[in-house]
């Protein structure tokens, strides 16, 4: 196997004997045969698109099956046999669609017409031969090509979520197929490569949009919420994750039942969503980031759901306790179908749960862009005034490896008069701090998950106009952190909207080959991390000069 998708890669750019998120080589080499099936069917929905045939059910299977090859999403080999077998019959019905109605299927691409092997060895050695390696002779068109696949599937996981809420966009899809056909093209250029990564960004940011479509249409802007982190005597349910749906209907199936709800990680937000706020045993939050779910997970007294990735290998002590839905899985682990949660529901009401309540902190969510644009009169004034100096995102994935105690720092430094805005998991290092407020605004705001990177993106935009001034030049620094495919995604949106200056850490990612780093810190200023202290003082005074 080789695997450089996120930033744990082991030693040496990649993980050749296992993944660093447990992944096996044989699902590894799955995982690189599905991508490449996608590819062959892209052909054919390109020329179907260029001849007014566009398959739904194409599309949703492209999105499922890139999303379900992020890290941390599924690591079943069955699971992943039955895509690969899937994606080569969509794309014969695909081919045969396009043949009929006058378009060009005479394709010699061997991804457009080989064969899945009949047992799952063969079908691993398969997918051993299309694996993706760095290239020495082409490095950086194979950067940009990787950089580009790893941005889809951030695509992917926003476009997942939202096709569940009923919102698609064509031009998601239509892009999705073309970037993953040009993946088989080895004539573009690497003026090419730039051109698609960067038309990654674009299409992301509009993947994001119909997400924040999708969920405020359905469950309301959220409002600044104050969560409790302690529990509440009785069964209780813990959902983990990203999917506000699933969420929702956990809530409507446990309703009446004597269970209390309690999110984890990045379900984190959801409790600032009116329609999910109205649920009685929507009680509070569990735990803190997806790479503490072992211990977290094992003194959990009552069941849990994994809606969407950042699953590890669960542990004996919780392993019949454990759920998965949608595209995450793991072998031998209880996986819900059509999204009947009673399996986890009856294992609830197996299980002890809290034998008396567990008093807690509170902690503060809902700082989406409704919420904070709503008293931009305010924060404008703020900054006018002198009482707000400057404006923090530090956001982003968290994860195990040292050096992300970085962020927790940097926080901790920030200035007295300087707001810190933040969303993704990254926030789990500091987001129990009470950084006091500024005039009645809280200094630290949880914009959301790494899902409501659009809010945080909406702000900006809004604060720029409100100064008439370039996202550039506001009082706003973005310090973010990186772990899987899609923080790639989001960095590509903010490089196509032209944000510079960025600082990433806390390693930045190996694919990345030399010149195209140079490209990116030329072009866009983007920064490795230092120390805080050291960042805070550049960034500061480099404000300082410019105001």
């Amino acid at each position: 196997m080789f695997c450089n998708q996120c930033e744990q890669v082991a030693k040496g750019g990649g993980c050749i004997k296992i993944g660093t998120c447990g992944k096996k080589p044989e699902v590894a080499e799955l995982q690189d045969l599905l991508i490449y099936s996608l590819k062959g069917l892209s052909l054919f929905a390109v020329e179907g698109r260029k001849n007014g045939i566009s398959d739904p059910e194409v599309d949703k299977f492209t999105v499922d099956a890139l999303f379900s090859t992020l890290t941390n999403v599924n690591f079943d080999p069955d699971y992943f046999v039955n895509l690969v077998t899937k994606s080569v019959e969509l794309r014969e019905r695909l081919k045969a669609k396009v043949s009929l109605n006058g378009g060009n299927v005479d394709s010699r691409d061997h991804a457009a017409e080989f064969i899945p092997a009949q047992s799952i060895e063969e079908m691993t050695k398969q997918g051993k031969a299309t694996t993706i390696t760095p290239n020495e002779v082409n490095a950086d068109v194979s950067s940009l090509e990787q950089t580009t696949l790893y941005g889809l599937k951030g695509i992917a996981a926003y476009a997942y979520h939202a096709q569940t809420l009923g919102q698609t966009e064509d031009t998601v899809y239509a892009y999705i197929h073309e970037a993953l056909s040009s993946m088989l093209n080895k004539d573009l250029t690497l003026e090419d490569w730039v051109k698609i990564a960067l038309k990654c960004g674009e299409i992301n940011l509009k993947a994001m949009e119909i997400l924040d479509a999708a969920n405020t249409g359905k469950y309301g802007h959220p409002v600044p919420t104050e969560v409790p982190l302690g529990a509440k005597k009785g069964n209780a349910i813990l959902v983990s994750g990203h999917d506000l749906y699933d969420l929702e209907d956990i809530l409507k199936q446990t309703e009446g039942k004597g269970i209390n709800v309690y999110t984890h990680g990045e379900m984190l937000p959801t409790h600032g969503y009116p329609e999910l706020k109205k649920y009685a045993h929507f009680y509070g939050h569990y735990g803190t980031a997806w790479q503490n779910q072992h211990k977290e997970f094992a003194q959990f007294p009552g069941s849990i759901v994994m809606t969407t990735n950042c699953l590890q290998k669960p542990h004996d002590s919780y392993k019949d306790n454990i759920f998965t839905c949608g595209v995450v899985g793991w072998p031998g682990i209880n996986h819900i179908q059509d999204h009947d949660f009673a399996p986890a529901i009856n294992r609830a009401l197996e299980l002890p749960g809290f034998s008396e309540d567990v008093p807690g902190k509170t902690v503060m969510t809902g700082f989406a862009r409704n919420a904070v644009m709503g008293v931009a009169d305010k924060v404008i004034d703020a900054v006018k005034g002198g009482d707000i100096r400057h404006f923090f995102l530090v956001a982003g994935c968290d994860g195990a490896k040292p050096g992300r105690n970085y962020y927790t720092e940097f926080v901790e430094k920030v200035p007295e008069d300087c707001i810190v805005l933040t969303l993704a998991c990254g926030k789990f290092r500091f987001f129990d701090k009470d950084l006091g407020n500024i005039g009645g605004i809280p200094r630290l705001l949880d914009i959301g998950q790494c899902n409501d990177a659009y809010s945080a993106i909406q702000i900006a935009l809004a604060l720029s106009k409100a100064f008439g001034v370039g996202v550039n030049e506001l009082p706003l620094s973005m310090v973010l952190s990186w772990y899987e495919q899609k923080a790639v995604s989001i960095l590509l949106t903010l490089l196509y909207l032209g944000v510079k200056d960025i600082r990433l850490g806390p390693t930045l990612p190996s694919f990345l080959s030399p010149n195209v780093l140079d490209f990116l810190v030329k072009n866009y200023e983007i920064k490795p991390i230092t120390t805080p202290d050291e960042d805070l003082a550049a960034i500061l005074k480099e404000n300082a000069v410019e105001a």
